[in-house]
């Protein structure tokens, strides 16, 4: 689609997703006064993030099937209100039951976000821009990380954490206002049959029955159990095989991979956009190179003491998730009908949550055994296996399912 309005559809949601961020990962950074306050226990503070990822994992093929079969614009906005109301609603929980209620509702509420926004940008953008689009998009998530970290640990540290929640449930209302002026679906002949009689059932039916859907799905899932294991112990490594302060640790184990992603998902947007118009696949394959780079680095991080080559590992980390994220939603594009985009993408997130989960547990069982290096070291392994599974990936072009009831 030419003009303007493809790009204003990717910054009006580059915003939402960076609020989307921000809102989910506020609390973390505010985990001390939130426990003094209300008088929770480390193992509460857990069940919180175990709250939201659960409800946001098992709700993302019902958000990106709702998505497929009515307005995605819709499904954006009404996801932005409701997830910025909660996190409004946050700042005034009295209990651990009223906070545990309320990050359980956060993660319903943006489970519906992502497939539709990453759905509307594969609608108005082609072959020619697509992952450029997409990339520019999830770089809204690593900003909305730092800031989410960064940012609402100062506002609490100045403020207080009642009062961060409410400041950001207010921003994510009257963004939502601002949006809904901006935000419209893609005109109908790029998106025919967009609201077309999909069961849910027939809609899984037809994904499951695609042999490179479930090779993506196969290679989301792996992939998040490595990310997970990194985000949730990374810091505490740090801090214990370095010997760094919680302030360092927690600054080398995000910084540097998520400057690094945020870059080269920009960049590997547009040299994929360019690659995939001489080349069939080529999308897939900037994917493989991304895991091929990714998991060495990160098996080094598992394995050196030099800080220096600690953030050479994590800088080339961050370059590998990058050029991987870039190109989830365009490769699903390359192998699914255009219709079950959404549906597709909620059935990556609620894989790749639940592998996620799964590894960040059992990284915990191997710190006690053969220590968090390994466990590092069998993660980078596990990217390497991505990549050559997506070698294998083939472009299916015009792809058609029988989604007939």
């Amino acid at each position: 689609m030419k003009g303007w309005r493809p790009w204003i559809i990717v910054g009006v949601l580059w915003v939402a997703a960076t609020l989307n961020y921000v809102d989910r990962q506020s609390i973390f950074a505010m985990f001390q006064p939130i426990r003094e306050d209300l008088h929770l226990s480390d193992w509460q503070l857990g069940l919180l993030s175990t709250a939201f990822l659960w409800t946001y994992g098992i709700f993302g093929p019902l958000g990106g099937w709702l998505a497929d079969r009515f307005s995605r614009s819709r499904v954006i906005l009404i996801s932005l209100c409701i997830w910025s109301v909660i996190t409004a609603a946050t700042g005034a929980a009295r209990s651990f039951g009223e906070l545990f209620a309320a990050r359980a509702l956060m993660g319903l509420s943006e489970a519906f976000y992502l497939p539709a926004a990453l759905a509307l940008i594969a609608d108005y953008h082609n072959q020619a821009t697509r992952s450029l689009a997409t990339g520019i998009h999830q770089s809204g998530l690593y900003i909305g990380i730092f800031i989410g970290g960064a940012g609402a640990g100062w506002l609490g540290d100045h403020q207080g954490w009642r009062f961060t929640f409410y400041l950001l449930g207010a921003a994510g209302v009257v963004y939502a206002i601002f949006a809904a002026f901006l935000l419209r679906d893609a005109p109908r002949e790029t998106t025919a049959g967009l609201a077309a009689n999909y069961g849910g059932l027939v809609a899984i039916r037809g994904l499951i029955g695609s042999k490179q859907f479930l090779l993506i799905a196969a290679v989301f899932a792996v992939a998040s159990m490595s990310y997970w294991m990194v985000y949730t112990w990374l810091p505490l490594y740090l801090l214990e095989r370095f010997e760094m302060t919680l302030t360092s640790a927690g600054f080398s184990a995000t910084v540097y991979i998520q400057a690094a992603s945020f870059a080269a998902i920009v960049v590997g947007g547009w040299l994929s956009d360019r690659w995939s118009l001489r080349r069939p696949g080529a999308r897939a394959l900037v994917q493989a190179a991304g895991f091929a780079t990714a998991g060495p680095f990160l098996f080094l991080t598992g394995s050196t003491d030099s800080m220096p080559l600690l953030v050479v590992a994590l800088i080339a980390f961050g370059l590998g998730r990058g050029l991987y994220d870039c190109n989830v939603m365009p490769v699903l594009c390359d192998v699914i009908d255009p219709h079950l985009r959404a549906t597709a993408y909620g059935i990556l997130n609620l894989l790749g949550c639940v592998a996620g989960g799964v590894m960040a547990a059992a990284a915990g069982y191997l710190k006690s055994s053969v220590g968090l290096d390994a466990a590092l070291q069998i993660s980078g392994v596990l990217l390497l296996g991505c990549a050559i599974l997506l070698m294998r990936l083939r472009p299916v072009e015009a792809a058609r399912y029988a989604c007939s009831q």
